[in-house]
């Protein structure tokens, strides 16, 4: 197995906005390896690169009977009907929000062949997808909520126990597949 440690908060690789996968070899394929066995953990949803140090366009997805993964994936599309649903991070353990996010999102991407791959999401999974989308642009949930909302949730990062104020390198350099 190669279940990957989580970035949280505060490292900056979180923020930095990732590059598209342009090699499509071994490494690669170790990248998706890691992202689909990391997001089988029990009690997750998605899992994007730049959460495990690694800035190019790649993430994976685990919502009820879809599992998969996505490489330079992109929101082509989402629903007119919006909702507010509490949603968390693995990057912000613990703590959820009210977000909103449209009910339907269709994402499209390459698989590890640099095939077309698109995926459409429904409520839970739409979420997901905007939110690992949301990752690889540099952007957390807590980058979405509303103002008043995010003022009380940013008091609560900084009063979690593995918040690290101050963190201004990331744990390990982050990798690019190249």
């Amino acid at each position: 197995m190669s279940i990957q440690e989580i970035r949280t908060f505060g490292d900056p690789v979180l923020k930095t906005p990732c590059e598209p996968v342009t090699s499509f070899g071994r490494r690669t394929a170790e990248l998706v390896t890691d992202l689909l066995e990391t997001v089988e953990e029990p009690g997750r949803a998605g899992l994007a690169a730049n959460q495990i140090g690694v800035n190019v366009r790649a993430f994976s997805y685990n919502v009820d009977d879809a599992f998969g993964y996505v490489l330079n994936p992109e929101i082509v599309e989402l629903s007119d009907e919006w909702h507010e649903l509490d949603e968390g991070c693995l990057s912000v353990p613990g703590l959820w929000f009210p977000t909103r996010r449209a009910v339907r999102a269709v994402c499209r991407g390459v698989d590890l062949r640099n095939e077309p791959v698109v995926v459409r999401g429904v409520d839970v999974l739409a979420q997901c997808l905007q939110h690992e989308t949301d990752h690889l642009d540099g952007l957390l949930y807590l980058d979405r909520l509303e103002p008043q909302v995010r003022r009380s949730a940013m008091r609560e990062v900084r009063r979690a126990d593995w918040f690290m104020p101050g963190m201004s390198q990331p744990v390990g350099a982050p990798w690019r597949l190249g």
